[in-house]
């Protein structure tokens, strides 16, 4: 099964756009917001520090991923949305046989969803890797969630016979 969230894309240079404008907006109309406090300093550091944390957060979330499991083995990719093309920032790589996939997890923690791989290695070390899944859709989820028990089901039916 392949499955990826590359449409995405667009949808996170939008909100990218929007935070700029209105980052702009705010420069424009800074002294309306004299209401919050009589110090402007203060002022602007309270909308710079909020502006920082929200685009910090989009930055955190907006992750391409894509899953892999046809053939031997299983690929799974973890790579920065923007400027990918052209650059390899924020790129984690997981390259495994499907008999060595111990167990999974997808965690849901509001916002921000990953999945966590546990795979032996060839030393026989149980190996912990995380993926950022919060930009894929739900139905990919649930494909991704299918394959991985398929996956573990066949290896406790490999490991017990």
């Amino acid at each position: 099964m392949r499955t990826n969230n590359g449409k995405v894309k667009n949808i996170i240079i939008s909100v990218y756009f929007v935070l700029i404008v209105l980052a702009i907006i705010l420069a424009t109309v800074f002294s309306a917001f004299r209401d919050v406090t009589k110090n402007p300093a203060l002022t602007f550091t309270i909308f710079l520090f909020g502006f920082a944390l929200v685009f910090f957060l989009v930055h955190k979330i907006s992750r391409y991923f894509e899953y892999d499991s046809d053939g031997v083995k299983v690929v799974v990719l973890n790579k920065g949305l923007l400027l990918s093309e052209y650059f390899n920032y924020r790129e984690h790589l997981v390259e495994f046989e499907k008999h060595r996939l111990l167990s999974y997890k997808i965690r849901n923690y509001g916002i921000y969803k990953s999945l966590i791989l546990y795979i032996n290695d060839r030393h026989g070390n149980k190996k912990r890797s995380n993926f950022n899944v919060t930009l894929v859709a739900r139905k990919k989820r649930k494909y991704i969630r299918q394959s991985l028990r398929k996956m573990i089901k066949e290896n406790r039916k490999n490991n017990a016979a």
